[in-house]
């Protein structure tokens, strides 16, 4: 299995990265976890226009699912024709948010190209990959993800603030994308986002193997992030998220 970091940047995009979006890849079949805005644009250095095999979008704030409004032109008005629909596991109402935003009535909006399956709390089979889906604390309805492949792991924090449900979730992982979008300061409101220090925290608890700072803001120094994350009592490798950047798990 293996994990590349297409965009890695929190809220809106960055002069060196755009917004969160994970390629995941095992067995020819490509999966992205999240495509928040420009990574469409990024995704193409890694693999072609139209390899994607399916789509976790963990909730509807734009830095997280906007691209799937390009993806739709790409896979509906390719010069070879109208490509295969691809599943898109999404919260419920992603289809009229989606077409919302690219501007088209509800029906037949995005569903001419993509097959939603609205999330639940509970584990799903995409191709080779099994996914497991619970429920992070963020603003929205916001589902964090564990991607499991030949006995290795992922786990992917989406957006959230504190959360016994990502160390459940991420519990032994071999990697913990977790998202630290604050410096660690008095005052930071709750059920929002992590600190370095409370992701590496989390990452503590759940005994993951190595931990990858994500969802990282433009206007923060991310070396204050990762010198944030060395407080929190996490033992393992752990490092800043970069666009490009690859992770084989074997």
């Amino acid at each position: 299995m293996k994990l590349t970091i297409v965009g890695c940047s929190g809220s809106f995009p960055g002069p060196d990265s755009p917004s969160s979006c994970y390629l995941l890849e095992a067995e020819g079949y490509r999966m992205l976890l999240d495509f928040g805005n420009g990574a469409l644009g990024a995704l193409q250095r890694h693999i072609g226009l139209y390899d994607v095999d399916a789509i976790c979008l963990s909730h509807l704030h734009a830095d997280h699912c906007l691209d799937l409004c390009p993806y739709h032109v790409v896979r509906t008005y390719s010069p070879d024709g109208p490509q295969p629909r691809i599943p898109v596991h999404a919260p419920a109402g992603a289809p009229a948010r989606l077409a919302a935003a690219y501007g088209m009535p509800d029906e037949p909006g995005l569903e001419t190209a993509f097959d939603f399956t609205a999330l639940t709390p509970g584990t799903f089979e995409a191709g080779p990959f099994e996914v497991t889906a619970a429920r992070m604390n963020h603003p929205i309805e916001t589902f964090g993800f564990r991607v499991s492949y030949g006995g290795r792991s992922i786990a992917y924090s989406a957006d959230t603030g504190e959360s016994a449900e990502l160390v459940t979730l991420a519990a032994e992982a071999d990697l913990l994308l977790c998202e630290a979008s604050f410096p660690d300061r008095p005052g930071l409101p709750a059920g929002l986002h992590l600190s370095g220090r409370q992701a590496a925290e989390h990452a503590a608890k759940a005994g993951a193997g190595a931990l990858v700072l994500t969802h990282l803001v433009p206007w923060y120094d991310p070396a204050d992030i990762l010198r944030d994350a060395s407080r929190g009592g996490f033992g393992g490798r752990m490092e800043l998220a970069r666009s490009g950047a690859v992770y084989d798990l074997g």
